[in-house]
């Protein structure tokens, strides 16, 4: 019998058409011979959108956007089963496929939504999904964890509007130049911005708070960017590590999706003792978090030879061109079977939750 999976993509945030591109490469992936499956477009307004049944390839990224046209539907209608009779007789989807990116989707909601209607899902739950996007709260956990990282603070939006000066004068005591001023919530280096002097710094915050009611500021460090994928859940696993060589300053968004002006060096050239104090570090990050199914952990490897954790990010970038793919491809893993291991993670982590018991 085939597993019917239905994939939400899209999504109300700034990350929309990377979503729509992860989708797109998922979707030529499946072998309709084991999946069904359901594709559920959400627009830039936060309208779900449900499309028919695909059955063949789909050509082209716009045939996955739905019009507002389109029959729209109520999250809810994702589980029939739960005000419909029997859960068994009825239920519409085996699997749920978050292919989502950014806020309103990667950062904890929709997976509440799914674990609300009791619906299996592929990736990381609430509580991994909400800190891993919030990059504050992700850097206090890794602290918390003894992880080594670079230097940080923080602002609100309303404490930078009433005190810039000293916002600016806290950054350049605590940090210094360079330094990186990035949204809190936002992932694929969108808003993302390397300042040398103040002038800079005010102009970065500026952009930075277009997207985010929170920033944060990160100390800037001379280093290789070194990635490994983690995959699992209670006994998680790490790929080969890769290395990331942007030919501009750093490996901004336009570098990621537009213009490919960037090396991957897969697997990256470091010793083995680096490669397992990463990959100790990688799963000491996924833990730390309660991760499951996979995250993509990002580190600094400086001139001197010292590991610095610098994010996960629990729906990394998923065309088969992306890090995390390339990086299970190198380490034995195709697109095709990857997939197919995240679906059986989430069934695998499904089943688990239902023997908890919720009654006394």
């Amino acid at each position: 019998m085939k597993t019917r999976l239905g994939l939400v993509y899209g999504g109300k945030s700034a990350e929309h058409k990377v979503s729509l591109q992860t989708a797109f490469a998922v979707i030529k992936a499946l072998d309709l011979e084991k999946f069904e499956i359901h594709p559920i477009y959400i627009d830039v307004e936060g309208r779900w959108i449900k499309g028919p049944e695909l059955t063949g390839p789909v050509e082209n990224v716009k045939e996955l956007e739905f019009t507002s046209n389109a029959s729209s539907v109520a999250p809810t209608s994702l589980a029939p089963a739960l005000f419909q009779g029997s859960q068994q007789e009825s239920k519409e989807f085996d699997v749920i496929f978050p292919l989502l990116h950014g806020p309103n989707g990667e950062d904890g909601t929709v997976q509440g939504l799914l674990e609300v209607l009791n619906l299996p899902y592929v990736g990381n739950g609430v509580l991994a999904s909400a800190a891993g996007m919030d990059k504050v709260l992700m850097k206090n956990i890794f602290a918390q964890a003894d992880l080594a990282q670079v230097g940080y603070v923080s602002f609100l939006k309303k404490e930078w509007q009433k005190a810039e000066d000293e916002a600016y004068a806290k950054v350049e005591a605590e940090l210094g130049y360079p330094c990186f001023v990035k949204p809190a919530n936002l992932g694929s280096s969108v808003g993302i911005s390397k300042c040398r002097n103040r002038e800079e710094l005010a102009a970065a915050f500026t952009e930075a708070f277009q997207f985010d009611r929170k920033v944060i500021i990160e100390e800037g460090v001379e280093a290789r960017e070194i990635e490994v994928g983690v995959l699992g859940n209670d006994e998680p696993q790490c790929s080969v590590a890769g290395e990331i060589v942007p030919k501009k300053d750093f490996y901004d968004y336009t570098a990621k999706y537009e213009d490919g002006n960037t090396a991957l060096i897969i697997p990256a050239e470091i010793t083995e003792t680096e490669y397992k104090e990463l990959t100790d570090m990688a799963i000491r990050a996924f833990k730390a978090l309660d991760c499951s199914g996979l995250v993509r952990a990002d580190f600094f490897l400086t001139k001197d030879g010292k590991l610095l954790i610098n994010e996960v990010n629990t729906m990394p970038g998923f065309t088969p061109f992306s890090m995390f793919p390339l990086l299970w491809k190198h380490t034995g893993l195709d697109y095709p079977q990857l997939i197919e291991r995240l679906v059986n993670l989430a069934i695998e982590k499904y089943q688990e939750k239902q023997q908890i018991r919720y009654t006394i």
